[in-house]
Order: structure tokens, then sequence, then C-alpha cells
């Protein structure tokens, strides 16, 4: 693939924490293992959270100890759901923010991504699904974990219109989850 492809849309941007959050999320929505992961998160809540009416509106007085339970694993469980994708994004983050501005082609024939010290290719076939958030694209690997990830935050486009080109490229070459 070359940056001559008339076809290619071209995005230069600085990675932020945001990045890696909001794609970590939409990761977690778009695949099964994320969204089980949600939906087992989300049932051992309301487990808990019955657990504490049902403590709570007993005839006897609520027994402490059960209360703070059911208190500390609510905290447990909304801490894993809204707090686990932030701190894994600023791992994440750490790990590219040395790389400075990173440069992205997106062509018929795949991604190109570029930093300071590297430079990879993804051709269609490693990257077949993507989901699109309010400020990202999110290019996943076919597997059922969506291990791989490329994120392409549309800030990085040179003009608004390079944001719907880079949309019409990835729908025909992946599919929108």
């Amino acid at each position: 693939m070359t940056v001559q492809e008339t076809s290619a849309v071209e995005l230069a941007y600085v990675p932020t924490t945001a990045d890696a959050t909001g794609a970590l999320r939409a990761r977690i929505r778009s695949t099964p293992a994320g969204r089980l992961q949600s939906g087992i998160i989300l049932a051992s809540a309301i487990v808990v959270l019955g657990a504490l009416v049902v403590t709570l509106t007993l005839p006897k007085r609520p027994h402490l100890g059960v209360t703070v339970l059911c208190l500390a694993a609510l905290a447990l469980l909304i801490g894993l759901h809204m707090l686990v994708p932030a701190l894994q994004a600023r791992q994440i983050h750490r790990m590219v923010v040395s790389q400075g501005e990173f440069r992205a082609v997106v062509g018929e024939a795949g991604v190109r991504l570029t930093s300071q010290d590297s430079e990879t290719t993804f051709r269609w076939p490693m990257i077949t699904r993507y989901a699109e958030t309010d400020t990202l694209f999110v290019l996943m690997t076919p597997d059922k974990h969506s291990v791989g990830l490329v994120v392409l935050p549309k800030r990085g486009a040179a003009i608004p219109p390079d944001v719907d080109r880079l949309r019409a490229i990835l729908d025909r070459n992946a599919t929108r989850v």
C-alpha cells in the first residue's frame, strides 16, 4: 500500500488516554467476550442488590455485616465496570505516548501505522470488524476477544469529509459491529 493511493485517507494524531478508554469500551460492547463480561458483572450486581434489599426489608433489624458486605460488593462491581477500562487505558497510553505523533494511511489494501520508532501494516483479513464511536474508529481482529485493536481518532483527519471517506473504506473492507 502506498501513500499515493487516491482513495486512501491519512490521519495524523497523538494518542490520548481517552482514545484508549474509548477503544476498550467499544471493544467490550462489540465482542461476545466483552458482552459476556458485562453481563456477568450486571447479573452479579443484581444478585448483590437483591440480597441487600432482602436484608434491609426483613422484619428483624438488618445485620450490619451483611449490609456492609453487600455495599462493598456493589462498589467492587461498579468499580470493575467503570474503572477497569480506564485503568487499562492508562497503561496502554503509557506504552505508546513515547512514540509521539502517529500517522495512519487507510486504503483498499489495509491500514499502515507509523510512529517515531515503528511502522506496522494491517491487511484487511487481519482487521475484519470495526466499531465507531463519536470520536473514534476502532478496528478489531476477527477472534472472539478482538485481542488486536487499531484505534483511529477522527480528530486525526485533515478535513471533515475525510471521516466520511474513511467510513466508506471501512464499510467496503470490514464489518461494522
